[in-house]
């Protein structure tokens, strides 16, 4: 694939493929392997891949799924993807996993771990914690507990021991995947018109259901096409788009809010590929040196404790800076609690240095896109007002 036309639309099939057809047809070419579910923020890949396991990312049905059992198990007043996550289990599209890891997101994620045990006992299922002391000794100590726990868990799926120097090599991996994630992020942020939020989207999402390297060669394909197209630049107002770490939106969504006149420079989309900061060392014990990366060099959310609550929102604030970003639209699901609840904080944070902000909220399948794209456009079109008036 040359083209950016060419490799979107890949990711665009992958995107839409709610039965997961290329990860069967991975696991089906070598009986040997396995396949690990995960729901999204951030799990260690780096442990899955060292064992010659697919970590299987999985965002819910997106909007092209009716969900009809998954509301016999869950309550009205939450957000969709748990339910959306059930329907496709019920409806057997995950039927081929050997594994289900749920991350420390929230409460309703944390049941649904209890959920999946009574529905498949047979099936290797697990609670992924994390910590909320960012002390090596104490927070550290029992983050290097859980990578361990889960080590053992997933050698128990391959039938081996996962080795230091496997782990090392698989952090090598990811640590290139993660710079070309990056790349792509900082291409965007400096040409937005060369890079379409929705097209740096799908290719982010192509990342939770192909192996990480054929990943990376794609991310590496689609900045060499795009540095090199032709594309109008329009006089659009640079935002950042926070609140949709977990429940992804619809892509109608992203592409309403460019069409309203925005360059999306930032976001909090598939957070798991930039989860860590910084590369993770190769060398030394790989599982106290993935603890380190995650207690002093992992991104700031309304998932991951927050210690010292005065420097609540100093994050976004510098993120505006370093993006060149003229405001913030918080874009959160309905009914997520972590990112609701952190709103007004980091709503509090933005004006207090005269940041501008709007909010809504939205599902993953979401259907009526006008509002939104009036919204966004307005205040799209206030900022420009007030910086001309400035």
């Amino acid at each position: 694939m040359k083209n950016t036309t060419e490799i979107i639309d890949y990711c665009q099939e992958l995107y839409e493929d709610i039965d997961f057809t290329s990860a069967r047809k991975w696991k089906e070419a070598d009986p040997s392997r396995k396949v690990v579910g995960y729901m999204p923020v951030y799990v260690p890949r780096e442990l899955m891949h060292a064992g010659g396991i697919l970590s299987l990312g999985i965002l819910g049905g997106g909007d092209n799924m009716e969900v009809i059992h998954g509301d016999a198990y869950y309550q009205s007043y939450i957000c969709r993807i748990p339910r959306s996550t059930i329907e496709l289990a019920v409806t057997k599209r995950l039927d081929f996993v050997d594994g289900m890891l749920f991350p420390s997101i929230c409460d309703v994620i944390r049941n649904m771990s209890g959920m999946w045990k009574l529905m498949y006992p047979g099936l290797y299922v697990r609670y992924f914690d994390t910590p909320q002391n960012f002390d090596s000794s104490i927070g550290g100590d029992y983050y290097v507990n859980e990578l361990n726990e889960l080590k053992e868990g997933l050698e128990g799926i391959v039938g081996r021991k996962i080795t230091d120097e496997q782990i090392n090599n698989s952090i090598a991996v990811y640590n290139e995947n993660r710079k070309l994630v990056k790349a792509v992020y900082d291409f965007r942020m400096k040409t937005p018109w060369k890079a379409p939020s929705w097209e740096v989207y799908l290719l982010m999402r192509a990342g939770m259901v192909l192996p990480v390297e054929e990943h990376t060669e794609i991310l590496r394909d689609y900045l060499t096409a795009a540095e090199a197209e032709n594309k109008p630049i329009r006089d659009n107002c640079r935002i950042i788009l926070q609140g949709s770490f977990c429940e992804q939106p619809p892509l109608n969504l992203i592409k309403s809010i460019e069409l309203s006149g925005c360059y999306i420079v930032d976001d909090d989309y598939m957070l798991v590929t930039r989860w860590l900061l910084d590369d993770v060392p190769t060398d030394g014990d790989p599982v106290r040196n993935l603890a380190e990366a995650f207690i002093h060099h992992s991104a700031e959310t309304a998932s991951k404790y927050e210690p010292d609550g005065a420097r609540k929102g100093q994050y976004l604030i510098e993120a505006v800076k370093d993006r060149g970003a003229e405001g913030v639209i918080f874009a959160a699901p309905s009914f997520c609690d972590p990112a609701l609840l952190d709103r007004p904080m980091l709503a509090n944070a933005l004006n207090g240095v005269d940041i501008p902000n709007i909010s809504f909220k939205y599902a993953e399948n979401s259907g009526q896109m006008q509002p939104i794209r009036e919204q966004a456009g307005t205040f799209a079109d206030t900022i420009k007002l007030w910086s001309e008036a400035s």
